[in-house]
């Protein structure tokens, strides 16, 4: 079961009873304590697989058990005790140690009202969890794999359209990174000290990596809000750490124009070209909180400030692209590559003329890092057309559409080379 929906209400008039609003329940519940039952059930078993099945069998107890005994008033605790109780059951069956069945039998007293998980420890587990997951000794493609699966609880079938495999290979992928885990004794911990600052970026670059697959013109938009909903999590659990505050305003300001990205046909719409009445700015304000946390000048520091100026900016015309190239200068030198380069001469185009960005163009590609690289053609395209050379211009937006992957950018860049055709 995925983690979607509203959460639900509960007044003094009692337990919310009917398959609907059970089902809402549910979502909501799972949405907010799968993490920690997974995390909490990770470190008193060391048992992945058994993790995820306790919780994901919780949530499926809780969607046959609510319509009709209604939404309990501790739905977290609820789903808790299940899983744990779950647990209990296979642990016995397989004659596990006495020690790990005393562990899970005290992990909620039989004689208490359950908890709703919160404590110091299960805050902690979820944060081992992540780090867990984000181990470089796992290869990049399965951390996010094992993030998405364990983490976020995202049916394995979805976690391989979005890496492109088949099931079977992506259900490998997950068994052998758990085997890598046990085998390897990656602790199920998060580091301190100078191991916490060594380690931090690696989690960042997964929730990166996610949310740019989701945010992709052909990606998955649920694999954009998971990566949000984490760095919403990760930003609670670590209100200290600057950059995990300008990871998360990054990807709100980005997030908050998924629903202006395209027209009414499906087509794609350059930034220039929505409609600003439809970007979130619940989300814009949320970012802005974020970004005004931040007091270090890392790399997403830097790109959340970029996202700000085009946010906050009343149109296109009003954006500020001299700070956005000032931005994009010290990105640059603080982390070099290809593509920044290659943006930094949009914003140096739009800043002080296409000439000037031009020249940047060709001096990003000096190094042959952008070779083949189409959105480089149409950034080459967007500024010939800006000085006028109209039929180069739809020649280089042509060539570019010739070279993508994605059917939506090839469209978008064919319909710009179609504007400027005579």
């Amino acid at each position: 079961m995925t983690r979607a929906g509203a959460a639900e209400r509960h007044g003094d008039a009692g337990p919310v009873t009917g398959t609907a609003a059970a089902a809402d329940a549910v979502a909501a519940a799972g949405a907010e304590a799968y993490t920690r039952i997974v995390a909490t059930l990770i470190r008193v078993t060391g048992d992945w697989a058994l993790a995820e099945d306790c919780a994901q069998e919780a949530l499926t107890v809780a969607l046959e058990r609510w319509p009709t005994d209604g939404v309990p008033a501790n739905p977290g605790g609820w789903l808790m005790t299940v899983a744990r109780n779950r647990a209990v059951d296979v642990l016995r069956r397989a004659a596990v140690e006495r020690r790990k069945l005393h562990d899970l039998a005290v992990l909620t007293p039989v004689d208490a009202e359950p908890s709703d998980g919160m404590g110091e420890d299960v805050v902690d587990d979820r944060l081992r969890l992540i780090f867990t997951c984000c181990h470089p000794a796992l290869a990049i493609d399965a951390r996010v794999a094992l993030t998405l699966r364990t983490v976020c609880g995202v049916p394995t079938a979805a976690i391989a359209r979005l890496l492109l495999v088949s099931e079977s290979t992506m259900t490998r992928r997950l068994t052998r990174a758990r085997t890598r885990i046990a085998q390897a004794g990656i602790p199920y911990r998060v580091p301190s000290g100078p191991a916490l600052t060594e380690r931090l970026p690696g989690v960042l670059a997964v929730l990166y990596l996610l949310f740019t697959r989701g945010y992709v013109a052909d990606g998955e938009p649920a694999f954009a809000d998971e990566a949000v909903r984490l760095a919403r999590l990760l930003d609670r659990l670590m209100p200290a750490q600057s950059e995990v505050a300008a990871l998360l305003a990054l990807f709100l300001f980005q997030h908050s124009r998924r629903e202006a990205r395209r027209d009414a046909a499906g087509a794609l719409l350059t930034l220039e070209r929505q409609d600003r009445r439809r970007w979130d700015q619940a989300a814009i304000a949320e970012a802005l909180d974020a970004l005004a946390r931040v007091r270090d000048d890392g790399p997403y520091a830097w790109q959340a400030r970029i996202a700000a100026c085009h946010a906050t900016a009343a149109s296109a015309e009003a954006t500020d692209w001299p700070a956005i190239a000032g931005a994009y200068d010290a990105l640059t030198a603080l982390r070099p590559s290809p593509v920044v380069a290659l943006n930094r001469a949009v914003a140096h185009g739009y800043a002080y003329g296409p000439a000037a960005g031009l020249a940047l163009l060709d001096a990003a590609r000096a190094g042959g890092g952008l070779d083949g690289y189409p959105l480089a053609v149409a950034v080459e395209a967007d500024l010939v057309a800006r000085q006028g050379d109209r039929l180069r211009a739809a020649a280089l937006f042509r060539q570019a559409a010739d070279a993508v992957d994605s059917a939506a950018e090839r469209r978008a860049l064919l319909s710009r080379a179609v504007e400027l055709a005579p």
